[in-house]
Formats: C-alpha cells, sequence, structure tokens
C-alpha cells in the first residue's frame, strides 16, 4: 500500500487572499490519524496558523527537502466533514467562486460564542404526539415509489394542498428509523414557523432550523446539536444544506421551483445542484416537492433521470380545486372601470365579507422591471429578436438586455394605435388605501417587505390572519407560498401582467408558478373556493395554464419556445457580467472576451455585450455577455479559460 506522506492544504479561510493550496509533509506519528477535512496547525512563514486538509497524496510538488511539515492535528478545533471539503471543491470548480468563498459557505461556524435560545421557542409550539401520519392512496403510494428506488433522486408532483407534507413526514419517519437524518429546504423564512408547528408535533424536539436570522451562536447550537446525533431533522432555507449530519440519509426540497434556491453572493449555487452533489457524496437521496416544479427537474423526471410520483387531488376530503376566473382589463376599461378592482372581484369581495370568510389579495410584483404595455390592447413593448419585454430608461430609450436592441419609447401604441401607453406598475401601500376607501368595514393587513422586516414579523402577521383578526390580507408572493388559511375562499391577483413582461426568458414560466400558487391559497377548508386573476393578457398561454391549473400543457407549450430559442433545459446558457468604474473600460474588455471566446469556442453562440438590465450601480458600469451551448460542460470550459485569463471583474453565472 502507497503510503500518503504529503498534505494538500489550504490555510486559515479568514485569510481572503491566500486561496491557493501549500504542500506539507505529514509527520509519521500523524499518517495513520490525518483524514480530508481535519483542521490542522502548520507553520506558515514566520507565523503558525491553521488549515484545512484538502487531499493526501505520496506525490511530492516541490523539493522534498524544503517541504515543512505539519505540526499537529487542532484538536480543539470544530471538527470539519471531510464531505464539506469535497463539497467545497465541487462548489469552486462549478460555480467559480475561490476556495475561501466555498469553504466558508459550507463550513460550520468556526469559532465557538456563547449560544442564545432558538428564536422559535419550544414552549410555543404544541406537545408532541406520536400519532402516526394518516396517508391517503396517492400519499402512500408516493412514499412507496420513493423509498422503493431510493437513492434515485425523485420529484413529488402534486397539486395545492395534495398534501406533499405528509409524504415528507413519513419519508422523514422512516429515516429516523434507519438511523438516518434529514434536511428539510424551504424557500422562504416566512414558512419557518408554520413548517416548525407541523414537524414539532411529529417529531418534538429531534427537530431544529436554521435562518439567516439566527445569530452566530444560535446557529453553532443547532449545528452542534446536529454533529452530536441530537436531532434527526433540519429545517431551513438553502444554507441548511450544510448541517453537518453524521449520517445523513435525505435531502427533501419543498418548492423546488423557487428562486430564493439560487445565491445571488458567490459561490452563486443553485440549492437543487448543491442538494444532488451532497447526497452523492453522503449516500443520500433527494427528493424535490412543487405543485408548479422547474421545467429543468421536470424535464429529468419525464426523461428517467428522476423518480416521478405525483398526487393529483386535494389530500384534504371535500376540498376541491377552486374555480378560476380570467378577467379582462382592456374590457374593465372599456366599460368605464378605471379602478384596480374589476367589477367581478368587487362583487366576489362583497359577498365574502358579508358571509365572514377571508379575501387573499395578491400584487405580483416578482419580475418587474419597467415594462410599457397599452391600457387598450394589452399589449407589452417586446424585443424583436428576442422574445422578451423592452425595459424602459429614463432617457426615454426602450432596451433589450438580452441583445442590446434599442427603440425610442413611442407616444401611441405600435398595435392598435391608443394613447393609453405607460409603465405599469403599483404598490401594495396603495392597494390597502384603495382596499380601505371601497370596504372602510373590512379589517386588512398588509404583507410585504416593509412589513416583515422586524423579528418574528412573518409569523405574528401570519398567526393573526389565521386566527381571524383581519378579513383581507393583501401582499407579495411571500403570501402565496405553502400557506394554509381554512377560512380563505376568495383569492384576487391584481395584477398578473407585472411579472410576465419582465426581461427574463423565464417571465411566462415563473408567472404561471405564481398564479397556481396563488390559486391553491383559496378553498383549501370546507368552503369553496373562487379566484380572479385580472390582466391586460388574458389569452397568455401562461395566464390559461394557470387558470385550469394544468402543468403539463402549460410545460408543453412553453418547452416549444425553450427549444425555439435555446434556452434552458433546451440548451446550456451562461451569463457573463464584466464590471468597471469606467464604462469604456467595461465595453472594451467585454468586446476582447467576446472576440476571445468566438477565436477558441466557434460552437459556442455569443450574445452581446450590451448594458446589463440594470447599467449602472454605484457608478460601476456593468456590460451583459449571454453565451449558448448544447452542452453545460462546453460552457464550463469557457468559464474556466475566461476567468483565468481576464483581470477585470468577471462574473460568469449557469442560468
Amino acid at each position: 500500500m502507497t503510503e500518503l506522506k504529503f498534505a494538500n492544504i489550504i490555510v486559515d479561510i479568514s485569510l481572503e487572499k491566500l486561496d491557493k493550496t501549500f504542500q506539507y509533509k505529514v509527520p509519521e506519528a500523524l499518517r495513520e490519524r490525518l483524514t480530508p477535512g481535519m483542521q490542522v496547525v502548520v507553520p506558515f512563514g514566520n507565523r503558525t496558523l491553521t488549515g484545512y486538509v484538502l487531499e493526501l497524496t505520496d506525490e511530492s510538488e516541490f523539493d522534498e527537502t524544503k517541504t515543512k511539515e505539519i505540526l499537529g492535528i487542532s484538536e480543539k478545533s470544530v471538527p470539519i466533514e471531510s464531505q464539506l471539503i469535497s463539497l467545497a471543491a465541487w462548489m469552486k470548480d462549478t460555480y467559480g467562486c475561490t476556495m475561501n468563498q466555498a469553504l466558508k459557505t459550507v463550513l460550520p461556524t468556526k469559532t465557538r460564542v456563547k449560544a442564545r435560545s432558538p428564536r422559535v421557542a419550544q414552549t410555543e409550539l404544541p406537545a408532541k404526539t406520536t400519532e402516526p401520519v394518516r396517508l391517503n392512496e396517492a400519499q402512500a403510494q408516493a412514499v412507496e415509489g420513493i423509498c422503493a428506488s431510493y437513492p434515485k433522486p425523485a420529484l413529488l408532483f402534486g397539486v395545492t394542498g395534495s398534501g406533499k407534507t405528509e409524504v415528507y413526514m413519513e419519508l422523514i419517519a422512516r429515516m429516523q428509523r434507519a438511523g438516518k437524518q434529514t434536511i428539510l429546504l424551504i424557500p422562504e423564512i416566512s414558512l419557518t414557523y408554520q413548517n416548525l408547528r407541523r414537524f414539532y408535533q411529529r417529531f418534538g424536539d429531534r427537530v431544529s432550523v436554521v435562518n439567516s436570522r439566527l445569530s452566530a451562536g444560535e446557529k453553532y447550537q443547532h449545528f452542534e446539536q446536529a454533529r452530536r446525533g441530537e436531532i434527526d431533522v433540519m429545517i431551513g432555507p438553502r444554507s441548511a444544506l450544510f448541517t453537518p449530519f453524521p449520517n445523513l440519509g435525505l435531502i427533501i426540497m419543498d418548492e423546488e421551483h423557487e428562486g430564493a434556491y439560487r445565491s445571488e453572493t458567490a459561490p452563486r449555487y443553485l440549492a437543487s445542484e448543491v442538494a444532488l452533489e451532497r447526497a452523492r457524496l453522503a449516500g443520500a437521496g433527494v427528493v424535490f416537492g412543487s405543485a408548479t416544479p422547474s421545467l429543468e427537474t421536470y424535464t429529468k423526471a419525464i426523461g428517467g433521470i428522476y423518480g416521478l410520483f405525483t398526487l393529483p387531488a386535494r389530500a384534504k376530503a371535500g376540498s376541491l380545486l377552486p374555480v378560476v376566473s380570467i378577467v379582462d382589463l382592456r374590457e374593465e376599461l372599456r366599460e368605464g372601470n378605471k379602478s384596480i378592482f374589476s367589477r367581478k372581484l368587487s362583487a366576489l369581495m362583497e359577498d365574502r365579507l358579508k358571509k365572514k370568510e377571508q379575501v387573499m389579495l395578491f400584487l405580483n410584483r416578482r419580475g418587474y422591471a419597467g415594462f410599457l404595455s397599452c391600457r387598450s390592447c394589452g399589449i407589452a413593448i417586446k424585443c424583436p429578436h428576442c422574445d422578451v419585454a423592452l425595459t424602459s430608461h429614463k432617457n426615454g430609450a426602450l432596451v433589450c438586455h438580452y441583445c442590446g436592441h434599442t427603440e425610442p419609447m413611442p407616444d401611441r401604441c405600435p398595435s392598435c394605435g391608443s394613447p393609453y401607453i405607460a409603465g405599469f406598475g403599483i404598490g401594495t401601500q396603495k392597494v390597502e388605501t384603495m382596499v380601505k376607501k371601497r370596504f372602510p368595514e373590512a379589517r386588512t393587513l398588509r404583507m410585504d417587505l416593509d412589513t416583515t422586516g422586524r423579528k418574528d414579523s412573518h409569523s405574528k402577521l401570519l398567526s393573526a390572519f389565521a386566527d381571524g383578526e383581519a378579513d383581507i390580507l393583501i401582499g407579495t408572493q411571500m403570501i402565496v407560498k405553502g400557506h394554509d388559511f381554512p377560512k380563505v375562499t376568495l383569492m384576487g391577483v391584481l395584477a398578473a401582467d407585472l411579472s410576465l413582461y419582465s426581461n427574463d426568458f423565464r417571465a411566462v414560466e415563473r408567472t404561471f408558478q405564481l398564479l397556481t400558487q396563488a390559486a391553491g391559497r383559496a378553498g383549501r377548508g370546507a368552503d369553496a373556493g373562487e379566484v380572479v386573476i385580472q390582466t391586460y393578457s388574458p389569452d397568455n398561454y401562461g395566464i390559461k395554464a394557470a387558470a385550469r391549473q394544468d402543468y403539463p400543457g402549460f410545460y408543453a407549450q412553453e418547452m416549444l419556445y425553450r427549444k425555439l430559442l435555446s434556452y434552458p433545459p433546451a440548451g446550456a446558457m451562461l451569463s457573463v457580467l464584466v464590471t468597471s468604474s469606467k464604462e469604456e473600460a467595461a465595453q472594451a474588455e467585454a468586446e476582447e472576451i467576446a472576440r476571445d471566446i468566438k477565436e477558441h469556442f466557434p460552437d459556442v453562440a455569443v450574445i452581446g455585450p450590451s448594458d446589463a438590465g440594470i447599467s449602472r450601480i454605484q457608478d460601476i458600469y456593468r456590460k451583459m455577455i449571454y453565451l449558448k451551448h448544447p452542452r453545460r460542460e462546453r460552457l464550463l470550459e469557457v468559464r474556466r479559460r475566461e476567468e483565468a485569463s481576464h483581470g477585470i471583474q468577471v462574473q460568469m453565472d449557469l442560468l
């Protein structure tokens, strides 16, 4: 057996500029003890530093006589899982970040700090019950199918209200009986309290939670509980992926389609991809759950890469999917109604308030990017080359941020000639004011970034509405994700167009997802539900499919569009963002990158450069290039070459 006499080590990640490995000799006394992932003490210049062992090798990279020895294993440090070190290396290679950035993302809190009490105290939650989960036939079939194909990744595709959570709990219970732990990912902090209540009822104090609002001490406490095997379930957003469970058996990713699962800071990772790699390293399974799965996930499911298990009906006896109506706001305008409430929605709100039932009003602001639309015919001004909405700029120009196409702001609609053309936008505060004016007797709550900034504000607002302290809940997308309010019998979507015409090729997909999720909030109790979708684009296939709750129909139509333009998942796409304090420098560097790619990768389609969606932030100019190729691996080759050869700040992301 070859003796591994050398260790490649990255020094303490607090030293930002040291993003490379250094080789040290492994003393004979440590050769049987040392493993990848361990924290060690090493000489570094005239100092002594800690570092992490990335790999052990029998090959010397330098003159062996000049190679220094490891001084010892850092016994008092937080122990580091070798799996997490391997995961960091994979993230560095996949997402183009530094090793330091990857390690800081995946490793638990390094310094011991005083732990505080959890944000959600055990005393606030029900006492544990040992009553088993009662599954209906579809849920039981899904559980058995997922277990039979374990550890193959699986998609649990269930309509809103179909009982995906009950399936999750049964899968967790089976993992628990097998001595394995589960990570349950949720997309938003607003769901944490609601999920905790249900899981504490089933698993008691074997459940813990992490989120961005925890202090360093609180996160350290929860991760230490996981490391010691004191808990079996960790619930949280994408950062929960890095929980140091010693025997991880399952990762569940609820609402897997949500944009919150993509990190906006380096490493700019996608949680679904990291979950698959974490599971592979641990020999664990992954379950993706959604009523509106991303096209990427559904494509893999129907292609057999993932298992596909469906829940086609609502779980609660007598609960049916709501009746959905599409209201044409162009017709409302022609009939003289200039209110944000259509006549149908206004009448239904009045009816529900008389019956003492609850109403939710959803303002679909996701992806809003200052597009222009005609109030007479409903058309949005779109790029003739890219099929995305043009973005209005303060200088009066309309710009496509995919190909750079520019045209002047029209004074009349180019389709019907109407002068009623303007930017589209409205806020939740304005909606609340209008609701109070139209229905002065109604008690209202507003849930948006302004009202949820304080500690526990999410749970307090949701609890107040659940307890009947308000008749109408007004909010952005945070009110439509996973909440279960039995008294809600009416959901009003005030302006579906706000996300439909963003400058993003996924705009229709995200609109479909939001509208389907919104519709799913109504009629979850004994009373029938109704949904009103107000739009200037009633014939859009995404809106029509959402009204029918028809995911397969939407998928078929959307994939035709993706294949036509080679957008993911029909092809791979990479965005290149070049920034500089001088616009000329950013443009010149972007043009140089584009030329270099065309020369060395002639099979890769290069679009741009053009101004980014926001062309300047804090006096930093931003230029975009988009690359397309059928194979993702080819674009990774491009990124590695370009990031290695360009000194100006370049950010490359797989879309």
